[in-house]
C-alpha cells in the first residue's frame, strides 16, 4: 500500500492485521506489517515527535529514552525500553505498547502491541488498524488524514469483532454516535 488507499482482501473486504493474544497473562492486541522500507527510516517514524504526529494518534515529546516520561492525550507515559532501531517499549494509562522492527527482505517487518486489558477488543483493534493504516503514507511522504484513514472503520471493525468472536453491537453504537456528531 503506497497511495493512501485501505488494503483490500480479493474479495475486497479490508485486511486487518492485528490478532488477539495474551501476554502475561493479559489480553494484548498484536499488529504485523511489512513495509517497504527500511528499519531506520521506520524507527524514525516510530520514534520522531514530529514525525509520530502525522499518522499515531497522540504525539508524546519524548526523547525517547528508557525510564523517561511524557505526556500525551491527558495521560503520563513512561519509556520502558528503547533499542534503537528495533525496538521501543512504553506504558500509557498503565498498560504497556510496543514497537518491534526487524529487517525483512527489501524492507521491514513492524510489529505492534497493546496490551489492553479491559478495553474493548475489536473496538480497539479497529482503532490500532486505521492509525497503522496512515503509516505507510507517511513513509512515503504522503498524508492519509484521520478522517480518511477511519473511513471504513465500520467494516475494518466487522471483522475484527468477527475474527475476536466478540459482540458488535457496542462498537456499532460507537460508530453510530460518532457518526452523528455525538463523540
Amino acid at each position: 500500500m503506497t497511495d493512501g488507499a485501505l488494503e483490500a482482501t480479493p474479495g475486497g473486504e479490508p485486511m486487518i492485521h492485528g490478532t488477539l493474544e495474551t501476554i502475561n497473562g493479559r489480553p494484548a492486541l498484536r499488529f504485523e506489517r511489512t513495509l517497504a522500507h527500511s528499519v531506520e527510516r521506520v524507527w524514525r517514524a516510530i520514534s520522531v515527535p514530529a514525525e509520530l504526529e502525522r499518522w499515531f494518534p497522540a504525539a508524546p515529546d519524548w526523547t525517547p529514552a528508557t525510564g523517561e516520561t511524557f505526556e500525551a492525550a491527558g495521560a503520563t507515559g513512561e519509556v520502558t525500553e528503547v533499542d534503537p532501531p528495533n525496538r521501543l517499549a512504553w506504558t500509557y494509562a498503565d498498560q504497556p505498547y510496543s514497537f518491534e522492527l526487524s529487517a525483512h527482505g527489501d524492507g521491514c517487518r513492524l510489529i505492534f502491541t497493546h496490551v489492553i486489558d479491559d478495553l474493548p477488543s475489536a473496538q480497539t483493534a479497529t482503532g490500532w488498524e486505521t492509525y497503522l493504516l496512515r503509516l505507510e503514507p507517511h513513509l512515503t511522504g504522503e498524508h492519509l488524514s484521520e478522517e480518511e484513514a477511519h473511513e471504513p472503520w465500520e467494516q475494518i471493525h466487522e471483522r475484527y469483532a468477527e475474527r475476536f468472536g466478540v459482540d458488535p453491537t457496542p462498537g456499532r453504537r460507537w460508530a453510530a454516535a460518532l457518526r452523528a456528531g455525538q463523540r
